[in-house]
């Protein structure tokens, strides 16, 4: 008998047919003596049904109020699978985050599980009860509902399994398993069987969206077992776990683009200690991340221009804090919002010599010009126009033999 966390995304129960068809998967699981923790999202497009709902009343909603109404789509999923394993004649019961509870700590839409009452639902899974909860929430220390950020049921999930000792958590989704690039944008890509953490954590901060990276982080921090697979197919998902149970026959494992990515430039900056601290510092403090950064030294020595990337939706904001700094002074600004981050990631990266220059050589002869670099042991990642980044995928599948 296994402990498992199998936790179901919002196209997996994007229906009541589908909800049905994951209570015959859950009621299967069950009948092979397992404890099952079931974390469901909400149904699919509920989020944003939501979200607009809270924009015709106003469009700073209540950040409270948005959390207690956003929590309400993995509630009815909750209840409705619940319904569905009962109807299977399966003993099952739906916990909400305040009935458990989960507790969270940080500020409204943007909180982070930090424990759990484990009593109840032990004392229901040792009665042979399944466990249905709602992903993507918890309640604070004053009781108030909040929310852990778009994509949190995968964290939900990942800590239930971490808090509650189970043996594997299963990411149920509409794919059935990691690819070794966006299948939809390249029909050759390959499933990938297994992966270490590493990868997964950066396939997914970098684009690929199987998985939110702070769930892969928090099983990589208390070594969770996981598998991404599919709720429509009996295929063999993909196995995430530690680097060293992983044998490596290729140095690149995948590759990810992302086109939510602006460059901005700030032309002919004094060139002295402590600029780039003071163009950073009121970006971080306005909660803007900032990605590469590249710095070019005119030939007066003089001045400098200072390249950085940040997250598209952050540009307007970006150059108004910049315009308003006065402890820099620079000629200009300029802003690409027209670009893509496209990246290799590969645990085999580290040993192997030669990969930059296949990636720029391989992107050279496409005539796909690099505006900016960044590099880490297993990653490697480039900015380049976006009307490139179809062409940019296909070269760096081909030439690291992920065809």
């Amino acid at each position: 008998m296994a402990k498992k966390v199998l936790k179901f995304g919002g196209t997996s129960v994007g229906t009541t047919e589908r909800i049905q068809h994951v209570a015959k998967i859950v009621k299967k699981e069950h009948a092979e003596g397992n404890q099952i923790i079931v974390v469901v999202s909400a149904m699919s497009g509920k989020t944003n049904e939501l979200i607009n709902l809270s924009k015709d009343i106003s469009g700073e909603f209540n950040k409270r109020e948005l959390d207690v109404l956003l929590s309400s789509g993995e509630q009815a999923t909750c209840a409705l699978l619940a319904g569905a394993l009962i109807e299977l004649k399966i003993k099952s019961k739906s916990f909400l985050n305040w009935q458990i509870p989960i507790l969270t700590e940080g500020e409204h839409a943007n909180a982070r599980i930090i424990n759990m009452n484990t009593k109840k639902i032990n004392d229901y899974l040792n009665e042979k009860g399944v466990v249905v909860i709602p992903g993507f929430q918890g309640i604070s220390k004053i009781g108030d509902i909040t929310t852990i950020g778009r994509g949190g049921s995968d964290a939900t999930a990942v800590a239930v399994a971490k808090i509650f000792e189970a043996d594997l958590c299963e990411i149920y989704t509409d794919v059935d398993g990691v690819y070794s690039t966006d299948p939809n944008k390249i029909p050759v890509a390959k499933k990938i069987d297994k992966i270490s953490y590493d990868e997964m954590l950066e396939l997914s901060s970098l684009g690929a969206k199987v998985m939110q990276p702070s769930a892969v982080q928090t099983a990589m921090m208390y070594n969770t077992p996981l598998e991404v697979r599919s709720t429509f197919t009996n295929r063999q998902g993909t196995k995430i776990f530690d680097q060293e149970n992983i044998d490596y026959s290729k140095s690149v494992t995948g590759v990810a683009y992302s086109k939510d990515d602006a460059k901005i430039t700030l032309l002919s900056v004094e060139d002295q200690p402590g600029v780039a601290a003071n163009i950073f510092e009121p970006l971080s403090k306005s909660q803007i991340n900032v990605d590469m950064v590249i710095q070019n030294i005119s030939s007066d020595q003089k001045t400098t221009d200072i390249t950085f990337t940040i997250k598209r939706d952050d540009v307007l904001k970006t150059i108004e804090i910049l315009k308003d700094n006065r402890h820099i002074k620079y000629k200009n600004i300029i802003h690409n919002d027209k670009v893509a981050k496209v990246s290799i990631v590969g645990a085999g990266m580290v040993s192997t010599p030669g990969i930059t220059y296949r990636m720029f050589r391989g992107l050279s002869e496409e005539k796909i010009n690099i505006l900016a670099i960044s590099t880490s042991e297993i990653k490697l990642s480039v900015i380049i126009d976006e009307e490139n980044t179809l062409n940019a995928i296909k070269k760096l599948h081909t030439i690291f033999d992920l065809d």
